[in-house]
């Protein structure tokens, strides 16, 4: 027992000393006393294993081998954020905001957008249980052992802290670590690293924790994630988790209006090289919790939080060629191909120029010196032409007319910027292209296959289309190259298991144009069987919520095409999920009936409350209609809803009544 008590007291003395000089910037003793008692405990832990507490502060120095990183679902969702880079953008978000909260301004909070890997670290009882990284959003890879090498990411909390949350943060390498570790890279007579970001991401993924505990990393920590945790207002929630330990830097503030918004951006433009890592911009989010429920999502971003992008780098370099690329819907794109320049941190060869009316805007030549930037800092694209330097005009560059890939005859759909190749069916590019976004993650979720195995199926004469994927036998890839036994048995496993993917997934992943991921569940729940959705007409899909003319439009051209319905019958007769899974209702009592959700509630979230409406036969609506037939309204309904639902006399309900109504 005596032994037990000194590992812990030596744990707690670590823990507090971590806290003290990560959170509060206070050294309790020095580094030489630090490192004496960190030896003394690993000393008694190897002595004592049966006290091994993963947690422990002896944890940071990593060991544990990983080869491959588990991938994990997130609890909820990492979204992206959208960009702005003038104040007409920002005013221009505003007015959004405003609007959609019945002209109401609300308040704001400002950060610095850290430029590194985005992590989510998940708490229990005040414990690291889980470190996942962004992935797709969706799903990120485990990279727990990894993390709890980093010294400032909290093991244990202190203070007063929910039983359960996940917190989001930016694994960042400052810029003296960085500047450090390439110096021992040179002497060491390796290449040196290119950027602070692109090692801060790769060091997360080492299959050797002490590796990635000998790298100079440190977490910043952007915001709490969870149900009933406390708090009113982002701002509020950021502030008291330091106290339990994490990094949230001081540079954070609040903002009640735009100029004080644009204080704050142009502040940090000017102060930002003086920070002791690298930001690409700054990141407004609307501070109230409840407005951020309100104002909810988009399929890709948050509709209460953008970032704002300061001026990119820009270089100018020689464009030697371009060349074309070809999509999996036959979209194509042309690339300039560049003489090399470091940009950003990276070596830059290459570059998007969109399309045919982006090429003849630039009047472009070969042999031009153009300049480029990093769209959003990472996307490189050209912006303009060195007039001093242009080449003859008999290098002026004329489009192609002919598909790079199959030699067809492009077109141009009247009304849109991009050339197609209408050879959907036999140009090999596109099919591959479209193989590939059917095992994607967010579609069917393929473990142990990837994009160039699927590359090498096909000109192997394996696979000619998805469904042949469901064909493929043992004895047909054993013999292909990197085809050992057990590759082949999870390969053939992960296509077996897809056949279980619910019907939105598959909907996706057979790539109708227009059809994405958030579309593809919008139609799977209100068609329910793939059957029912071929039938659809133009008129039918347009009806349901977020369809517009050119989805529509889209659908039925894809379901037209014979060879279409062949694939999704070959699909069917696989065993492939193509109906929506039908959930047992808690009652019937809102069958038929289409209900309207407004506001911010008390005893539920917005989601929860949908999710209520549908386990009870009712369908949510977005917008009030002839068709309403009652709203539930909550704080924050906005005055225009109110007049309109007043003149269709249309009910409106308190969400006291509607619970009242379900009987809860």
């Amino acid at each position: 027992m005596i032994i037990q008590e000194k590992i812990e007291s030596l744990r707690a003395k670590l823990h507090l000393c971590n806290f003290e000089y990560y959170v509060n910037d206070n050294s309790l003793i020095s580094d030489f006393e630090f490192d004496q008692l960190m030896k003394e405990l690993q000393e008694i832990e190897n002595k004592h294993p049966e006290f091994y507490d993963s947690n422990s502060p002896s944890q940071r120095v990593g060991g544990q081998i990983t080869k491959n990183f588990k991938t994990v679902e997130h609890k909820e969702r990492m979204y992206s954020l959208g960009n702005t880079y003038s104040e007409e953008e920002i005013q221009d978000w505003i007015n959004r905001i405003e609007k959609n909260l019945e002209d109401r301004t609300p308040s704001f909070t400002c950060e610095l957008k850290y430029d590194g890997a985005s992590i989510s670290l998940t708490y229990e009882k005040g414990v690291l249980i889980r470190a996942v990284t962004r992935g797709d959003g969706t799903k990120g890879d485990d990279v727990t052992q990894n993390v709890k090498t980093i010294p400032n990411v909290p093991l244990k909390l202190r203070g007063n802290y929910p039983d359960f949350f996940e917190v989001r943060g930016e694994i960042v390498m400052p810029l003296a670590g960085f500047s450090e570790l390439n110096k021992k890279r040179v002497a060491a007579g390796e290449e040196p690293y290119m950027n602070p970001r692109n090692t801060a991401s790769g060091s997360l993924k080492l299959q050797d924790s002490s590796e990635t505990a000998q790298r100079p990393l440190t977490c910043l920590i952007y915001a709490l994630v969870g149900k009933n945790l406390g708090f009113k207002e982002h701002y509020q929630s950021l502030v008291e988790m330091r106290s339990w330990g994490f990094t949230v830097p001081e540079t954070l503030t609040q903002a009640s209006s735009k100029q004080q918004i644009l204080e704050y951006i142009n502040s940090w433009e000017k102060k930002r090289g003086n920070l002791s890592y690298e930001i690409d911009g700054i990141v407004i989010k609307v501070n109230d919790l409840k407005d951020q429920e309100l104002l909810g999502f988009t399929s890709k971003s948050p509709r209460w939080a953008i970032s704002y992008k300061y001026q990119a780098e820009q270089v100018a370099t020689k464009l030697e060629t371009v060349t074309y690329q070809v999509g999996r819907t036959g979209a194509i794109t042309p690339v300039a191909n560049l003489n090399p320049i470091l940009l950003s941190g990276t070596t830059v060869k290459r570059a998007s120029l969109h399309n045919a009316d982006q090429i003849k805007k630039l009047d472009l030549r070969i042999g031009d010196r153009v300049y480029v930037e990093k769209g959003g800092e990472i996307i490189p694209k050209i912006v303009n032409v060195d007039p001093q330097n242009r080449a003859s005009i008999e290098n002026r560059i004329s489009y192609i007319k002919n598909c790079p890939n199959c030699g067809t005859e492009l077109v141009r759909i009247e009304g849109e910027a991009q050339h197609y190749c209408p050879n959907v069916d036999g140009c090999s590019t596109q099919i591959i292209g479209k193989i590939q976004h059917y095992i994607a993650r967010n579609a069917m979720d393929i473990d142990g296959l990837g994009s160039e195995t699927v590359s090498l199926f096909f000109y192997e004469g394996l696979i000619k289309n998805i469904a042949d994927l469901y064909t493929l036998k043992e004895e047909q890839l054993l013999p292909l190259e990197r085809m050992a036994q057990k590759s082949v048995d999870n390969l053939l496993l992960g296509i077996k298991n897809s056949k279980k993917q619910p019907f939105a997934k598959v909907l996706f992943g057979l790539g109708v144009r227009f059809v994405g991921a958030t579309v593809a569940k919008r139609l799977a729940n209100h068609f329910g069987t793939i059957t029912n959705l071929m039938k659809a007409s133009q008129e039918e899909l347009i009806m349901v919520d977020d369809i517009g003319h050119r989805i529509a439009q889209s659908l039925v051209k894809f379901f037209e095409n014979p060879k279409n319905i062949e694939l999704v019958e070959r699909l069917i007769a696989y065993g492939v999920t193509m109906e929506d899974e039908i959930k047992a209702l808690s009652s019937k009592i809102l069958v038929g009936k289409n209900i309207v959700v407004s506001g911010v509630f008390e005893t539920l979230s917005r989601n929860d409350l949908k999710a209520l409406i549908e386990e009870n036969g009712g369908k949510v609506s977005s917008s009030i209609s002839s068709k309403t037939s009652f709203i539930v309204a909550g704080v924050g309904m906005g005055p225009s809803k109110k007049v309109k639902a007043e003149k269709l006399g249309i009910q409106i309900m308190s969400e006291i009544t509607f619970l009242a109504l379900l009987d809860l």
